[in-house]
C-alpha cells in the first residue's frame, strides 16, 4: 500500500470474548485502520467487516443475538461487502455446530464437527499448533502463499464441512483433508489465525486488504 493510499477502515467484531489486541495489531501492521465494534451502527463507515473467534459457540451466539451484530454480519456478507471471519468467527458462518447443538449464522449451509478422539485416530484434540494449507487459486488473495507448504496457526477441536464445495478455498490434512478456509464473493472466512501465523499470516491479511483496493 503506498504512503498515499487511504488505510481502509476494518470494523472488528468486539462480542465480548477472548483477546482482540492481537487481531488489532495485526492488522493495524498491514496498514489497516482497524478498530473495535460492539454494535452495528458502528461498522456503518467501515471498509471491510472482521469477525474474529475464540471462545464457546454457544456464548458467541448469544452475544451475537443481544447486540444485534448476529443481523449485521448477515446483512453484511448478503450484500457482499467485504468479511473476513477468523476461526469461531468462521465456524459461526454455517447453520449448526456440533459443539452444544449450536444454531449458527445459517449464511452458509453446512455444520460444525468435531474431530473425530484420539482413541479413534492417534491425533490429539483440539488441532493445535502448525499446520499448511492447500489450494488451487492463483488469485491476488494468496499472493506470496504456497499451497500445501506455508505453514500457518490453528487452535480448534471442530471443524467446517460446508455443503457447497464450491466454497472451499483452503484444505488442511489432520487425520483426513477438512476445510480450512472458504471464499464467497468479497467474503473470506479461516479456521486458522492468521493473526499468530507470523509472516505467512500477516501476508495473506495484506493481500485481502489490497483486493479491498482493487
Amino acid at each position: 500500500m503506498s504512503a498515499s493510499s487511504k488505510s481502509p477502515k476494518l470494523a472488528v467484531i468486539d462480542y465480548g470474548m477472548g483477546n482482540l489486541r492481537s487481531v488489532l495489531k495485526a492488522w493495524q501492521s498491514v496498514g489497516a485502520d482497524a478498530y473495535l465494534i460492539q454494535s452495528p451502527e458502528e461498522a456503518e463507515s467501515a471498509d471491510a467487516l472482521v469477525f474474529p473467534g475464540q471462545g464457546a459457540i454457544v456464548d458467541t451466539m448469544q452475544l451475537l443475538a443481544k447486540t444485534g451484530l448476529d443481523q449485521l454480519i448477515k446483512d453484511w456478507i448478503q450484500k457482499d461487502r467485504p468479511f473476513f471471519g477468523i476461526c469461531l468467527g468462521f465456524q459461526a458462518l454455517f447453520e449448526f455446530s456440533e459443539e452444544g447443538d449450536t444454531q449458527g449464522l445459517g449464511i452458509f449451509e453446512g455444520s460444525v464437527k468435531r474431530f473425530p478422539p484420539a482413541s479413534e485416530t492417534q491425533l490429539k484434540v483440539p488441532h493445535m499448533g502448525w499446520n499448511s494449507v492447500s489450494f488451487n487459486d492463483d488469485s491476488a488473495l494468496t499472493d506470496g502463499i504456497k499451497s500445501g507448504n506455508d505453514q500457518f496457526y490453528f487452535v480448534h477441536s471442530y471443524y467446517v464441512e460446508p455443503k457447497n464445495k464450491d466454497l472451499h478455498l483452503f484444505e488442511t490434512e489432520y487425520g483426513k483433508p477438512f476445510c480450512s478456509g472458504i471464499r464467497s464473493g468479497n467474503c473470506v472466512a479461516v479456521q486458522f489465525h492468521p493473526e499468530k501465523s507470523q509472516v505467512k499470516g500477516l501476508q495473506l491479511y495484506s493481500n485481502f486488504l489490497k483486493t479491498l483496493n482493487s
